[in-house]
């Protein structure tokens, strides 16, 4: 049996915490091998302090080497949105049958690649006007729940969805088939 790998990726400052520490969580109690990147391989620091040591930086990212991409939101992943590595990733996670995720804002980075026209999925809070710009321009449809799955995409609303999003990515990777 191989091993199942999953590449977190966070922001180099103000991640969400929790989003990635529950998801980390869950992974993990399911014997999931967890890959940090983020836009450099250094220190992340999240929007309540937690330190994480990133392990390769998304330069070195090759979407094969994982059965699952993941997105962390929080305030410092909006420069995602325009950086075309992390765009190219979630493109290219999505192209070959990867499993992509995205929890709070993230799923605007998934958005803004390309990935989600005509798939249901979730985002943190289409209230803010800009948000529900992003979202439904780029085609996704809006579903309000916690975690949402529509084929290979992973989406989750808020902080508090972070351990059922985790919990649904393992369960997910652990009951898919290898290419």
């Amino acid at each position: 049996m191989t091993e199942k790998k999953a590449l977190i990726i966070i922001a180099p400052n103000d991640f969400e915490d929790i989003e990635f520490l529950h998801t980390k969580e869950e992974l993990e109690k399911a014997h999931i091998k967890i890959i940090i990147a983020s836009t450099k391989k250094e220190t992340a620091i999240g929007l309540q302090g937690t330190i994480v040591k990133v392990n390769i930086a998304l330069t070195q990212v090759d979407v094969n080497d994982y059965d699952a991409i993941i997105f962390i939101g929080g305030l410092g992943a909006c420069p995602y949105y325009n950086d075309d590595k992390a765009l190219s990733i979630a493109a290219e996670a999505f192209r070959n049958g990867k499993k992509i995720c995205a929890i709070c804002v993230a799923p605007l980075i998934l958005s803004k690649a390309g990935v989600l026209k005509g798939k249901n999925a979730t985002v943190y809070d289409l209230n803010i006007k800009e948000l529900t710009k992003m979202f439904t321009e780029a085609g996704a449809i809006y579903t309000g729940k916690q975690v949402e799955i529509d084929g290979n995409i992973i989406t989750a609303n808020r902080p508090n969805a972070a351990r059922e999003f985790g919990r649904t990515i393992a369960r997910e990777i652990n009951t898919q088939k290898k290419n």
